[in-house]
């Protein structure tokens, strides 16, 4: 998790397979961040929560607005996007990894009333999520489609 307020900041966060790349960024005061979680529930290891809430869906979420909040981030002036959320090594669905983090992040965010402008999320393919304070600009490079703004 990264949150900044630097216009010349690029933050970027590699391979989302079944995890989870937040972005969020305010225009007004060009407040932006990346969170990228592995997990939906922070109960299956308290210990790790701990010491990393960013890990988890339920911890991390919350500190990430939070912390976009004390830069002067507003929620309701948030351009919001979602990457990730893949089906990597788990042909038989068994774990469904990849679609109990998106339901958990929807979740969290339908209870505090935070929409989502746009996301990439499913299929079986390892995404880079990219945010440019300066302009806002979101970026997503999908393993073998190339670079795209979202």
């Amino acid at each position: 998790m990264k949150v900044s307020n630097k216009p010349d900041a690029t933050l970027i966060t590699y391979s989302l397979g079944s995890c989870i790349g937040v972005s969020i960024y305010d225009p007004t005061v060009r407040v932006g961040g990346l969170l990228h979680f592995m997990l939906p529930d922070s109960t299956i290891d308290p210990q790790k929560a701990l010491k990393n809430p960013w890990m988890f869906a339920d911890s991390g979420i919350p500190l990430f607005f939070k912390e976009a909040y004390q830069l002067g981030a507003e929620k309701r002036r948030l351009d919001v996007k979602v990457v990730g959320g893949a089906q990597i090594l788990d042909d038989s669905q068994f774990f469904n990894i990849g679609k109990r983090n998106y339901m958990t992040l929807r979740k969290i965010f339908w209870a505090n009333n935070v929409l989502i402008r746009a996301e990439k999320v499913g299929g079986n393919v390892n995404r880079t999520l990219s945010l440019e304070l300066l302009s806002g600009k979101v970026w997503v490079k999908t393993s073998g489609d190339g670079v795209v703004e979202i």
